[in-house]
């Protein structure tokens, strides 16, 4: 996720009202009257109300249809997945399926559901409902099958039944049993399981996408379902939204897991991250996402709450290879060896941020200890871009504003400090600035008119795949390379069966791409996020897999 999970090959529209405006419309929800009328029938239910700041509004209510970690956000409270992972990591663990069986060839997965689960629109949760949410996402119509509106489905399950990818299709068939579900794949994904926790894949009521959604509407994330009525079997229900405003949920009172604690959730987008610090000061908010580093001292001090994300992301200085010099692998090597990475975290990076060797962080498989580094000296920055007769050659460094991510929270500051590092080993730095959306990743992610650039990746799921296999498993404007070994290597990866069996490939395909240098990958940031001290209950998670049923709020 590059915006907050692939923030971004959707169009996120950043929110840019003022923040007071924002804030007056949180303080007004929050002294409405919040009803606590449910509590008893609750199960313990506190009431009141919980209010969230991410950095922008939702692009969808469908999560089939988003790409970007602030529609998965408010999709989490509202439905969930056969699938979805152990509190406080990134691995998976049952949630509407209670359990679930692999065949020995990694072709057929076998779902024991939950029993007594209903969608919130009183539609049975069974293994019907299972299939019929399998075949309506490898059925879309060729209208929707485009990586800005189908991204994930694209790019794990390869294909549709129509269309051009259709020869690619990894699923095969869901068939429908008493209380079990099974899917068949065409071929191995090792990362299968992991990948159905993600929001995207999560199970939305029949009989509501056969009343209110349009798959084949000129804009599927903005019809009636999609805009304004999803309905899942999550712990919250949605209610209303208010573009510019804000986001309203409220508790579902028959939820079959633990009622939520609070009446109601709002989220609010507010899309600077010292905005938000201050609304948190001035008790608009009870709790924001993505912590300033320049804030994370201040607020402790004042005795607000700071909750870390283990580190599950990756800063890079990515290199496209389109434009010369970065085709010669002694220049990409100079630039490597001219960073110094320790001062880069130090002074651009949040406390608690690890400096990366390779494009995975190491709790994922296939990380490998003993991958090619780079370590810096300038010296032979220097030599090196001698050797290439590129000493004075002048390097186009992009960089975005207007953005605050988990893997880059304050870019500007990164840029600063790297530019000054590059200029001293000999190299001319033209800056660019962009727009973060979607200016930026437009032209990183879309064309080839760019130099180095600043980008990174939050993972979605624990798989390798997800994050090599995203960067470099095909030929893309970002790198502006063609390497048909890599690329194989990375098919023949995720086509075997197990995590076990892959492991050894991924080391030394991690090893291949350290040696290949398509970019530098800088650091593992820690994320955070920052509560009022009445707010407890709320369970980080890696992977932003943050479900608000436990939050209480002292009222």
């Amino acid at each position: 996720m590059r915006l907050n999970h692939r923030p971004l090959r959707s169009g996120l529209a950043l929110v840019a009202a003022a923040t007071l405006v924002l804030a007056g419309c949180a303080s007004s929800d929050r002294d409405g009257e919040g009803g606590s009328g449910g509590g008893s029938e609750g199960g313990g239910a506190t009431g009141g109300d919980f209010v969230f700041a991410g950095s922008a509004e939702p692009v969808t209510f469908d999560p089939f249809f988003a790409s970007d970690g602030e529609s998965f956000r408010v999709a989490r409270q509202i439905f969930e997945g056969l699938v979805g992972t152990e509190p406080g990591t990134a691995d998976p663990a049952p949630l509407l399926a209670e359990e679930y069986d692999v065949s020995d060839d990694g072709l057929t997965y076998t779902f024991t559901l939950r029993d007594g689960v209903t969608f919130q629109d009183g539609t049975d949760f069974d293994a019907e409902a299972v299939c019929f949410n399998f075949d309506r996402w490898y059925n879309m119509p060729a209208s929707a099958q485009s990586p800005d509106l189908t991204y994930y489905y694209g790019a794990l399950f390869r294909g549709f039944a129509t269309g051009e990818t259709s020869g690619d299709a990894i699923y095969e068939s869901c068939e429908a049993g008493d209380g079990v579900a099974t899917v068949n794949l065409k071929s191995p994904f090792a990362g299968f399981l992991s990948a159905l926790s993600l929001p995207a894949f999560s199970m939305q009521s029949p009989t509501a996408l056969q009343k209110d959604q349009d798959d084949a509407a000129e804009n599927p994330r903005q019809t009636t379902y999609s805009a304004g009525a999803p309905v899942g079997t999550g712990p919250f229900t949605f209610e209303s939204f208010t573009p510019g405003e804000n986001v309203t949920l409220v508790r579902n009172d028959d939820y079959w897991g633990d009622v939520a604690k609070v009446d109601r959730a709002i989220v609010v987008a507010i899309d600077d991250p010292t905005a938000r610090a201050d609304a948190l000061r001035a008790g608009d908010i009870d709790g924001y996402d993505l912590v300033g580093p320049a804030d994370l001292t201040a607020l402790e001090g004042e005795g607000f709450t700071i909750e870390n994300r283990p580190a599950f992301n990756v800063l890079y200085l990515g290199f496209n290879q389109k434009q010369k010099p970065l085709d010669d692998i002694r220049v990409r090597q100079a630039i490597a060896h001219a960073i110094n990475l320790d001062e880069v975290v130090s002074t651009s990076l949040p406390e608690g941020t690890v400096k990366a060797t390779q494009f995975i962080p190491d709790v994922v498989a296939g990380y490998n200890p003993d991958v090619t580094t780079y370590e810096y000296d300038p010296e032979r920055a220097r030599q090196l871009l001698d050797e290439a007769g590129a000493t004075g050659a002048t390097i186009e460094f992009n960089y975005p504003t207007g953005v605050s991510r988990p893997y880059m929270p304050d870019p500007e500051a990164t840029f600063n400090i790297l530019s000054t590092q590059l200029q001293a080993v000999g190299l001319e730095i033209k800056p660019t600035a962009d727009q973060w959306d979607p200016d930026y990743l437009e032209k990183i992610q879309g064309t080839s008119d760019h130099g180095i650039h600043l980008l990174g990746w939050t993972g979605d799921y624990n798989d390798t795949d997800n994050f090599v296999g995203v960067f470099f498993g095909t030929e893309q404007p970002e790198w502006g390379f063609d390497n048909p070994e890599l690329f194989g290597k990375l098919r023949e990866a995720r086509q075997i069966p197990t995590v076990e069996e892959q492991t050894p490939l991924y080391e030394e395909i991690n090893e291949d791409v350290m040696e290949f240098l398509p970019g530098v990958p800088l650091a593992h940031p820690v994320p955070s996020l920052a509560f009022a001290p009445g707010v407890e209950g709320y369970t980080a998670s890696p992977v932003q897999d943050e479900v608000w049923n436990a939050v209480t709020v002292e009222q």
